[in-house]
């Protein structure tokens, strides 16, 4: 079971001038500058997908170059991450019926067939975090009381039906891991669990790769963790340290206006967290004040080699993207399996 590892590293936030013991009085003041209540009107569901318009769609298809496809699904199965927090669990699918009970001739003239169920939680693998998953301060997107949003009937008004035909465009990656990382050894390519990936970071990358990300895309951030699990196993991957996105990043995430944005990690963010004692104090900003959706836990590795010197599509960094979540009524996440086409 995760434990919340605290006192993470503080040099990013240190010159930002925050105050490593105070994280409610940054949230505060970033709140301050970057909240996007009311942006849309009061009754907005869909947050930043707005900036995700037919006009950036059109744009993403146009990005179909060569037809090359790629999954940025990690496994759906037993062999997962999670390790019971918050009674999060690997899916569990069984057989309903198998080539064997086929043999039973229930069906006419030879007819046989199998079915399977799975049970989930759905935010177990490859994912979307929807609005109505975190809250700040009792308060949900747009300022809705977050106890009349999620009830124990499931979101009643963010639920993540209301982006079932939202998320597919123009997806740009990100390569911090390759950009940043050591060149060489098992290690190349991968960011240090604990890195603290900065606005500055993330604009070296885009300059290293001739890339541009402005409204409307769905951005994806290679850190290279999920390269070193598949190498060295789950270890702590789901809650434990980790690279991932400083909490200073809010105002690019902000001032950028992208739709979305997703890692290869199991949180988005660093960890440990930048504060003495914190738990995902960026999220607590993207999702309810933000409106922005968070992917976790993909699966970038093909997409990277392909982007890479070297590869097929070498330096092509952006491309179709499809991210279409499950539309289950009232949920706050959802399970998927993106699809980038270059």
């Amino acid at each position: 079971m995760p434990t919340e590892p605290t006192g993470g590293d503080t040099r990013a936030i240190l010159a930002a001038g925050l105050d490593p013991a105070k994280p409610e009085d940054a949230i505060a003041a970033t709140v301050a500058r970057v909240s996007n209540w009311g942006r849309w009107g009061a009754d907005d569901v869909l947050g930043t997908l707005n900036l995700l318009d037919d006009a950036k769609r059109v744009e993403g298809a146009r990005l179909v170059r060569r037809g090359a496809a790629f999954s940025l699904s990690q496994p759906f199965d037993m062999d997962g991450p999670q390790r019971g927090w918050r009674r999060r669990t690997n899916p569990v699918h069984t057989m309903l019926d198998t080539g064997r009970e086929a043999l039973d001739g229930e069906f006419p003239h030879g007819l046989g067939g199998a079915d399977d169920v799975i049970a989930m939680p759905l935010q177990c693998s490859t994912q979307w975090d929807g609005l109505g998953h975190i809250f700040d301060h009792g308060h949900a997107w747009n300022g809705r009381a977050a106890a009349d949003v999620v009830t124990s009937a499931g979101d009643r008004v963010t639920g993540i039906e209301t982006a079932a035909d939202r998320l597919a465009g123009r997806g740009v990656l990100l390569d911090v891991g390759r950009a940043l990382g050591p060149t060489t050894g098992a290690g190349a390519g991968e960011l240090p669990d604990g890195f603290a990936i900065t606005t500055e970071h993330l604009e070296r990358t885009i300059a290293a790769q001739g890339v541009t990300v402005g409204r409307g895309d769905i951005v994806c951030v290679r850190t290279g963790q999920y390269a070193r699990t598949r190498r060295e196993g789950w270890g702590t991957y789901a809650g434990g340290p980790a690279p991932g996105l400083s909490f200073t990043t809010a105002d690019w995430l902000h001032d950028t206006e992208i739709a979305a944005i997703a890692t290869d990690t199991w949180g988005f963010e660093v960890r440990p967290n930048e504060f003495d004692v914190a738990f995902q104090p960026l999220h607590q900003i993207a999702i309810p004040h933000l409106g922005l959706f968070i992917g976790e836990m993909w699966d970038l590795e093909a997409l990277a080699a392909d982007c890479a010197p070297g590869g097929a599509g070498a330096g092509v960094y952006d491309f179709w993207l499809t991210a279409a979540p499950l539309r289950i009524t009232g949920a706050v996440g959802s399970p998927l399996n993106p699809l980038a086409v270059k």
